[in-house]
């Protein structure tokens, strides 16, 4: 018997005023698949991981959500006091019903090193590393991540969406990740949905890549694009340089 999705939307509509984010959105996400929206900025992106959070609500549709869904969370943007003193060990000692110890959460992401550094102090691929560590403190069944390789140079993206594979991997959760590095998210995905305020198209990478709904969306974006393929025989460091050992 299959299992149940974790989230399920169908035939979502929310607006705000006159302005219609999201017409009639279906979306589905299950145990161990990457699903990835796609979409020009203004597109409804964040409004649908919000509607599939709970965090927004609705005006027409239905959305399911398994029971006691334990899911983690990665917000486009989180604002820190810069004059707050405040320690990456604190700060993900903040999370509530953590099930998890912080520093093997921290040293899964790659970012043990930062747990006594000053959140401020942190560079945008170590920023989005916590960001991610955080997440997986509570054990989640279902990774939300809106942007996550946002403020990362081109290579620690590469690396970063490996990292998700493999936490995908490892814990078996299903992840839904808003992203606009195309060529990135490509190879790094089970399945896209191309959105803008409706589902323009959506499959496997391969078949979207092809989609003329796709290529219409996105126009001279991607032109000159092919699926990335990161060959996985080396790591990086988290400038994004190639770590090499002796």
């Amino acid at each position: 018997m299959t299992a149940a999705p974790l989230v399920a939307l169908g035939d979502v509509h929310v607006a705000f005023g006159r302005r219609v984010a999201l017409d009639g959105v279906s979306l589905t996400v299950s145990e161990s698949e990457i699903v990835t929206i796609i979409g020009p900025n203004g597109a409804g992106k964040t409004t649908l991981l919000r509607v599939a959070l709970g965090l927004q609500r609705a005006d027409a549709g239905r959305i399911e959500r398994r029971g006691g869904l334990r899911v983690g969370y990665l917000p486009q943007r989180l604002a820190i006091d810069e004059t707050l003193p405040l320690t990456v060990r604190r700060f993900l000692g903040l999370v509530p019903k953590a099930r998890r110890d912080v520093g093997a959460a921290l040293a899964e992401t790659g970012a043990a090193h930062t747990l006594d550094l000053p959140v401020q102090t942190l560079s945008g691929g170590e920023t989005q590393r916590v960001l991610l560590a955080r997440a997986l403190l509570r054990e989640p069944e279902l990774l939300v991540l809106d942007e996550p390789a946002q403020g990362v140079d081109i290579a620690g993206q590469a690396e970063l969406f490996a990292l998700i594979r493999r936490l995908r991997d490892q814990h078996g959760c299903g992840v839904l990740l808003v992203s606009h590095d195309l060529h990135l998210v490509m190879a790094a995905t089970d399945r896209v949905v191309c959105l803008n305020h409706h589902v323009c198209c959506s499959g496997r990478p391969e078949a979207v890549s092809r989609d003329p709904a796709y290529r219409a969306l996105f126009g001279a974006a991607i032109e000159g694009f092919a699926l990335y393929a990161h060959a996985h025989d080396h790591r990086h460091d988290m400038a994004g340089e190639v770590e090499h050992h002796g």
